[in-house]
């Protein structure tokens, strides 16, 4: 087996990452506050060529030095909004029709291995607060919330990993089938 070059992997400019279809997905992140997160939810973004990301209230947008280090320039391909809250971005995104899911641990939440993207449909997760997680209300206006099953004496993980592995299950469930 023989590594790959970037030049052997026919990856796509900036201009042709826009005019190319994306996955229905759009990350939302509520009040993330470390720039590596946000950096590293951009580059996972561009990867899987997603349609937006959302940054909400103290969530740093770019351009920015510390985001710029984790999306190595993933933060010009891909598309993404500024709100004031991550309320207002569930409220656009439904007022469109896409269906919006939060990742949070709750009550009557799904499992991720259980959840299954429907073709044709569009989405949106929220990914919240490094302490906090999303807010309660954001929770209540979403059409339901996510949770990824965990073994171990944590109850959590970091934003990034998290993001990272639900969008792995959205794309495989969408693009590989």
């Amino acid at each position: 087996m023989r590594k790959l070059r970037t030049i052997e992997m026919k990856r796509l400019s900036v201009e042709e990452y826009h005019e190319a279809d994306k996955t229905p997905l759009i990350v939302v992140l509520d009040d993330v506050r470390s720039m590596h997160n946000v950096g590293s939810v951009f580059r996972t973004a561009d990867a899987f060529r997603l349609e937006a990301v959302y940054l909400c209230g103290i969530t740093g947008c770019p351009p920015h030095a510390e985001i710029h280090k984790t999306a190595l320039g993933a933060e010009d391909s891909v598309d993404w909004r500024y709100f004031k809250t991550a309320l207002e971005a569930v409220e656009e995104l439904k007022g469109r029709g896409v269906t919006v899911y939060s990742i949070e641990q709750a009550e009557g939440s799904t499992k991720l291995p259980q959840f299954q993207p429907e073709p044709g449909k569009s989405y949106a997760i929220i990914m919240g607060n490094e302490v906090k997680g999303v807010h309660q209300e954001v929770i209540d206006a979403s059409d339901g919330c996510i949770e990824i099953p965990q073994f171990g004496t944590k109850h959590s993980m970091n934003v990034s990993v998290t993001a990272g592995i639900v969008i792995w299950h959205f794309a495989s469930n969408l693009l590989f089938k």
